[in-house]
């Protein structure tokens, strides 16, 4: 059996783990562990058929559609994209027996379990698919999927709500993939996906194809500003549901612009300039928006757009290596594109399961409700930190592996001429700019829900989570910690990813293990842990000495502080939120004090999603007025959409002979 066939296998397993537990009784358990088996099998055969270095030949068949075919392969870039696909699910469904079990959701425990195992299975289809209509059909099998499970507690009225702007957007995201490919089956006169020379596609239709698939590709991504749908989808699913969103589906957005742009001819140098641009405005103002919120998944939802950002930024610049016949700017660019998507498909669903973990243990997501978790709940205030210092991407964790070999392709390409110079530097200011952001972002967050005392009954009574829920934090705490000590096992990986990407140049792309420091890397690493470990033995001896009698200060008549003198979130990011106040547009509830004895009052702030809010919103309502003569065609009866179809089906035939 070749990896491509164990890896359809494997795809199988998942779509059908699900299956049995629809016929189970709503409160037998027995369909779960069916769940976690299958995903778990699954994901050993996944992982094996990525790992394969041999994948044999793609498997190719017809089918009855009058287009396309039944056409898949697993070549080095498709490879890199399923290890995720696989490993991610197969934990959080493990997860999911302590965080979501059946006895606990009677109402939705088997939907969620179906469509948990069906879309990472549809992701599979799309990494290996080769031809354009195979690749869009398992794109909305994806899609769908991952609307029922956004909308998994569809009795909340802000679930719906959340559900419909993804249904809505991800399919005009789909629409653009069709004008793409319809572009380019007009061009090429099929479907399959190839590498195409420039004698094929002129500058046009290639500058067609391209602005399509950043529309596409880019609302799946999460791509700034077109990230109407992420937010509160990810902060309303299920945390190991929001886990698999953020940490595997945002990345088939990543894929489907790193497939296209390799078969697309040697591109001008605006397309990487564009790129970085966007992947720059990304990193800053989703860590912007994340510093302003209070909800836990929210603000976890707001800095994966960061991290996409910084995602884009190294594709972009892998761009403008092909543009300027640079390939170690490619190398550099792309090895980091890959290496951040794994460290992101390790990090981010360790936060969202932390998050999951906080939520069952305290039974709220509000940040001003929380506070001396790490108390009460040890094991996942360890894991969470272990998250929070990859995702700011601190060394010696994952996070800044993957982030030093982008910045060292940006500096690289500073000191190039021509437009690259303006765009590669100000996307260095940028990820800097962020890198303090995201570590202003995550101390407020670890902060003000782990340290200090607590500020509701839901923070006093927490309890830890089950074993089912800390083992799968643990495997991915521990991925992150062996990447970023050992980050030269990802490298044979990376190079066969970077050379089938750049091999339509027709030259030999270099090794990333030849141009990032891997090699010192864990030497490095190793000192810093000593050192960094010696410094706080120093400093807790320093801080803890004999106890020494001490006359209380004046205390103002507040001999016992409470929790409410400690800062909130909106406390402790004020001052940066005041400065980019200009592009969140917070909202806020002011008491006045305009009594002698004034009573309670109390401050209230939010920060709406500008662009949903204050664009994409009022345009639809605008459309929806416009269109509302079309209301009329819904009359209701079978008998009259049966007349729509035949008066439209002769249109079509007419307009065939006219033509």
């Amino acid at each position: 059996m070749t990896s491509t066939q164990l890896i359809l296998v494997a795809a199988g397993l998942l779509a059908g783990s699900g299956v049995p537990g629809l016929f189970a009784d709503r409160r037998a358990r027995w369909g779960e562990w069916v769940a976690v088996i299958a995903t778990s099998a699954a994901a050993i055969a996944g992982l094996l058929g990525a790992l394969l270095p041999d994948a044999g030949p793609s498997l190719r068949m017809s089918w009855g559609l009058p287009w396309g075919r039944f056409d898949v392969a697993a070549d080095a870039v498709s490879r890199v994209f399923l290890l995720p696909v696989f490993l991610i699910p197969a934990l959080g469904t493990i997860y999911g027996l302590g965080y979501w079990s059946q006895l606990e959701h009677i109402a939705n425990g088997r939907k969620l379990r179906f469509f948990y195992g069906l879309m990472p299975a549809a992701m599979a289809v799309v990494i290996l698919a080769r031809d354009g209509a195979l690749f869009l059909m398992a794109w909305e099998v994806m899609a769908i999927s991952a609307f029922f499970l956004v909308t998994t507690e569809d009795d909340k009225r802000e679930t719906r709500k959340a559900g419909w702007v993804y249904f809505v957007a991800t399919h005009v995201g789909t629409l653009s993939l069709f004008a793409m490919f319809a572009v380019l089956r007009l061009a090429t006169g099929s479907f399959t996906l190839a590498p195409t020379d420039g004698a094929v596609l002129d500058p046009s239709i290639s500058r067609a194809v391209f602005i399509l698939a950043v529309a596409g590709f880019g609302l799946k991504a999460g791509l700034m500003p077109l990230h109407v749908w992420l937010p509160a989808a990810h902060a309303n699913a299920p945390s190991h549901v929001s886990a698999v969103l953020s940490g595997v589906m945002l990345k088939m957005g990543i894929y489907g612009l790193v497939r296209i742009t390799g078969l697309l001819p040697a591109s001008p140098a605006w397309w990487g300039a564009m790129l970085v641009a966007a992947g720059a405005v990304s990193a800053v103002i989703g860590l912007v928006f994340a510093l302003a919120q209070h909800d836990l998944k929210r603000l976890l939802a707001y800095s994966s757009i960061e991290n996409i950002g910084i995602i884009t930024v190294g594709l972009g610049l892998a761009l403008l290596g092909r543009s300027a016949n640079q390939p170690a700017w490619a190398a550099l660019g792309l090895g980091g594109v890959i290496l951040h998507v794994w460290n992101h498909c390790l990090f981010k669903p360790l936060l969202f399961f932390g998050a999951g973990s906080i939520q069952h243990g305290a039974g709220t997501r509000r940040i001003e409700r929380l506070g001396g978790l790490a108390r009460r709940m040890p094991r996942t205030t360890g894991l969470f930190l272990v998250g929070s210092i990859a995702i700011c991407a601190l060394p010696p964790l994952n996070g800044f592996v993957s982030e030093l070999l982008i910045y060292l392709g940006l500096f690289r390409a500073v000191g190039a001429p021509g437009a690259s110079q303006l765009a590669t530097a100000a996307a260095v200011a940028a990820l800097a700019f962020a890198g303090g952001l995201a570590a202003a972002v995550f101390a407020k967050l670890f902060g003000m829900a782990f340290l200090g005392e607590p500020r509701s009954d839901h923070a006093i009574h927490a309890h830890e989570s089950p074993a089912t829920m800390i083992g799968p934090m643990t495997v991915m705490a521990g991925l992150c910690v062996a990447i970023g000590m050992f980050p030269g096992i990802t490298a044979p990986l990376i190079d066969r990813a970077v050379a089938v990407w750049w091999s339509p140049i027709g030259s030999q792309a270099p090794s990333v293990r030849g141009l990032a420091p891997f090699d010192w890397l864990p030497f490095t690493s190793l000192v810093l842990l000593v050192l960094s470990g010696a410094g706080f033995l120093a400093l807790r001896r320093a801080l803890s000495p004999a106890p020494v009698q001490r006359p209380g200060t004046w205390d103002c008549g507040y001999g016992a502080p409470s929790p409410r003198m400690q800062y909130t979130g909106s406390s402790f990011g004020q001052l940066l939120g005041a400065l980019f106040a200009w592009a969140t547009c917070p909202r806020a509830r002011r008491p006045r004090m305009g009594a002698l004895f004034p009573k309670e009052a109390r401050f209230r702030s939010n920060v709406p999603d500008i662009v949903l809010e204050r664009a994409v919103l009022p345009l639809v309502r605008v459309a929806a007025d416009f269109l509302r003569w079309a209301r009329l065609l819904q009359q209701g009866q079978i008998q009259v959409y049966v007349l729509y179809i035949l008066l439209t089906v002769l249109v079509l035939f007419i307009s065939m002979y006219a033509v």
